[in-house]
């Protein structure tokens, strides 16, 4: 059973920094891309950063620059160093990953960015 439990989020102030991490079992991380996403309030989930089972990683244009997605195979964990952060930055963000056309979730971990 795949799961995906992300943390990290929380409070921070623009031009801050905060790093999230999704923490997976029952799946080898290394062997599939990892996704972050994150939704906005009263927004549809949208794609933030990607990284393929070679290392590959893809940003959206939103944070590339900003925000760096990277993994841990030891930990088999997925983080998402944010930088720079913006008050639209704000959002739940999940991590996600697919096996065999299934989307897996997690919880997801708020981040709120505001003075």
């Amino acid at each position: 059973q795949v799961q995906l439990v992300e943390s990290g989020g929380g409070l921070v102030q623009p031009g801050g920094s905060l790093r999230l991490s999704c923490a997976a079992s029952g799946i080898t991380i290394s062997w599939y891309s990892m996704s972050w996403y994150r939704q906005a309030p009263g927004k549809e989930r949208e794609l933030g950063a990607t990284i393929t089972s070679t290392g590959r990683t893809n940003y959206a244009d939103s944070v590339k620059g900003r925000f760096t997605i990277s993994r841990d195979n030891a930990k088999n964990t997925v983080y998402l160093q944010m930088n720079s952060l913006k008050p639209e930055d704000t959002g739940v963000y999940y991590c996600n990953t697919q096996l065999s056309r299934i989307n897996y979730w997690g919880q997801g971990t708020p981040v709120t960015v505001s003075s």
